[in-house]
């Protein structure tokens, strides 16, 4: 692994993904550098979060490339049958790749402090005391320092989310995963996750984001990639994509998005 600044944190090339008879990823590339944002946009169906996953190493893929910070994941056997060949490599490339899902998969047992310090503790092995530190400094970054001994159930959906959030940063990652971080909100809850995001973005984190919020994606992108039925549409900076999209699918997907 290398910390030089040219190479990206996560670099996909040719990535194909079928479940069954059903091809879903039909050879994307990807590239996310360090300190970027990365939107990923299109219709429901287009293979958006399936791409997150495989980022992740959540989901298996038939065909490919994957590197994390120029270290390619090591596969054994073909097509279907194509595992990870290395599973303390995954590990280890997971703990680095943090992801927000939509669902704010908080444990409803534990305290929202709890919640954060989880990981660190039991997966990365940290001491309790320096984890719940920082847990705190993490929930204070996102706006819900009051509510450490709070239990999920007591919170707003936006302050789960923004727990969710505080409970990714704790694993301290070289990059941030958003799979659709404020659909599950109202309009009034989904302007808390925003800003916090927002705030993330400034801050020159790399972030990989799928979004159906356009505005968002305007705002704290630095590349944009339009996803049709598993492959790349158009993709580009966010001023050329919104402003001057050159296909007639983006076209029409923009048009319906802002209806």
């Amino acid at each position: 692994m290398t910390d030089a600044p040219s190479t990206p944190v996560i670099e996909i090339r040719d990535l194909h993904k079928s479940y069954g008879q059903l091809e879903v990823l039909k050879g994307v590339d990807l590239v996310a550098p360090r300190g970027h944002v990365v939107s990923l946009i299109g219709s429901s169906g287009s293979g958006k979060s399936t791409l997150l996953r495989c980022c992740n190493l959540l989901e298996e893929s038939q065909q490919g490339e994957i590197k994390f910070e120029g270290e390619t994941v090591r596969w054994r056997g073909t097509g279907h049958d194509r595992h990870p060949a290395d599973r303390a490599q995954v590990t280890r490339m997971r703990t680095n790749l943090s992801m927000v899902f939509q669902q704010f998969n908080l444990w409803s047992h534990m305290t929202i402090l709890e919640n954060v310090m989880e990981a660190p503790v039991t997966v990365l092995k940290r001491d309790p005391r320096e984890v719940e530190e920082k847990a705190r400094h993490y929930l204070a970054k996102v706006g819900i320092a009051d509510k450490a001994d709070a239990w999920p159930a007591m919170l707003s959906g936006g302050q789960q989310q923004r727990a969710a959030i505080a409970r990714a940063l704790c694993m301290e990652p070289r990059a941030l995963l958003f799979d659709e971080p404020t659909s599950a909100l109202d309009p009034e809850l989904e302007q808390e996750v925003v800003k916090v995001i927002k705030a993330l973005a400034d801050e020159g984190r790399t972030m990989l984001l799928v979004t159906h919020d356009m505005k968002l994606a305007t705002d704290v992108s630095d590349h944009v990639i339009f996803l049709h039925q598993g492959k790349i549409e158009e993709q580009g900076p966010p001023d050329q994509l919104f402003g001057n999209p050159q296909t007639e699918r983006l076209r029409g997907f923009l048009s319906a998005t802002a209806a």
